[in-house]
């Protein structure tokens, strides 16, 4: 899964959520190493969609701008908990290892 998708999942857990929003929170919850762009969020979105991952949960005229909003699907959180999980299994592994690493130099 690649970093874009894992964010806009994340940020799709807190309930549903506009484009504008969605981008606001990704930049929050990578703490600012990803800026989503709007066509590259609506592009995303739209495959998310076709995979079952998201799914469009209404619209609202806001100021004479047109707001989509969209929410996870079950199949969009196991697929991030899958995610979730492969990641945790590296960062442990690779942690163990920096300490043998570690303790190779203080030897």
């Amino acid at each position: 899964m690649r970093e874009p998708t894992f964010f806009v999942l994340t940020a799709l857990l807190g309930g549903r959520k506009h484009g504008y929003a969605l981008i606001s929170e990704v930049g929050t919850l990578s703490e600012g190493r990803l800026t989503l762009q709007v066509g590259t969020l609506y592009g995303s979105l739209e495959r998310l969609a076709r995979q079952g991952w998201v799914e469009e949960s209404g619209t609202e005229v806001v100021a004479g701008r047109h707001r989509r909003y969209f929410t996870i699907t079950s199949q969009g959180a196991a697929a991030l908990e899958t995610e979730s999980a492969r990641l945790t299994d590296r960062a442990a592994r690779a942690t163990a290892l920096l300490g043998r690493y570690r303790e190779g130099f203080a030897l």
